[in-house]
């Protein structure tokens, strides 16, 4: 696929992550609002008003500026960032909440459409917090982001779900190609390691050799592996979202057990 049907892939990715987002939002009652999620410090209505903050700005709404108070779960100038967003927005119904998000996303999608991105290494005419990313990875981001948010509320108000659309098979696969960095740099195996990670429940899976020179990199599957380790798809997102230890979880294990435990603690792939 070339680059312009590639990002408008991303763009309807992104609009169809948001759309399954409000009509979740819509359904809460207000008995969930305030309920924890596993976002350290983030409620329901905390989780939903980000996701405004982040899609009002990228549409052209003004940014807010609102002192921050320190807190434990704000540990980088992007969390203090995003933690503007989720005061200005702490006091209001979630209904209205997600009719800015629909809003926002009507009128950034619309605006995509009109003038399409073309060059994935194109500067945005905006980003969150103005980090330097380029069109890429901020399509690939939002689509990501919007989703995984939805698996966190949820998981908080015990209503599982959403695994079915391009937005889940996005977040899973964009999970899955860190797995060659989590391998090399994390668990950090000897040269010959072979490691691999299976979602059957998705239909995915990846194989991570190490490479003589300590390299880890994606390779087909050629025999068995020193370490196969198996994951349900919620399992997997928990980990790799950095949600819950590998503790809360229930892989199957195949090898080496060792290194099994490694990855499984070193998963965490988002910030």
């Amino acid at each position: 696929m070339t680059d312009a049907p590639r990002l408008a892939e991303l763009v309807e990715t992104w609009h169809s992550a948001c759309t399954d987002f409000v009509a979740l939002v819509r359904e809460l009652p207000p008995e969930q609002w305030d309920l924890p999620t596993d976002l350290e410090g983030w409620s329901v209505r905390d989780v939903v008003a980000h996701t405004a903050h982040l899609e009002a700005v990228l549409a052209g709404a003004p940014e807010e500026s609102i002192e921050v108070a320190e807190a434990p779960h704000l540990k980088s100038l992007m969390s203090y960032y995003t933690e503007q967003g989720v005061l200005a927005r702490r006091d209001r119904d979630l209904d209205d909440v997600a009719a800015e998000i629909e809003q926002a996303v009507a009128t950034r999608h619309a605006a995509l459409l009109a003038d399409p991105p073309t060059d994935p290494k194109a500067a945005p005419p905006k980003t969150p917090g103005d980090v330097p990313w380029d069109f890429q990875t901020l399509l690939s981001n939002r689509p990501f982001d919007v989703w995984m948010h939805e698996q966190d509320i949820r998981r908080a108000i015990g209503r599982p779900g959403g695994y079915d659309g391009p937005a889940a098979a996005h977040a899973l696969r964009t999970c899955g190609r860190a797995l060659p960095m989590v391998v090399g740099k994390r668990v950090s195996p000897p040269p010959g390691t072979t490691v691999q990670v299976a979602v059957p429940e998705a239909g995915l899976d990846w194989t991570v050799q190490v490479g003589d020179d300590g390299r880890a990199a994606a390779v087909e599957a050629e025999g068995e592996a020193t370490t196969t380790v198996t994951l349900t798809p919620e399992d997997f997102v928990v980990l790799a979202g950095g949600r819950r230890p590998a503790s809360q979880t229930q892989p199957q294990i195949a090898g080496d057990r060792e290194i099994a435990r490694l990855l499984l603690e070193s998963l965490a792939v988002t910030p």
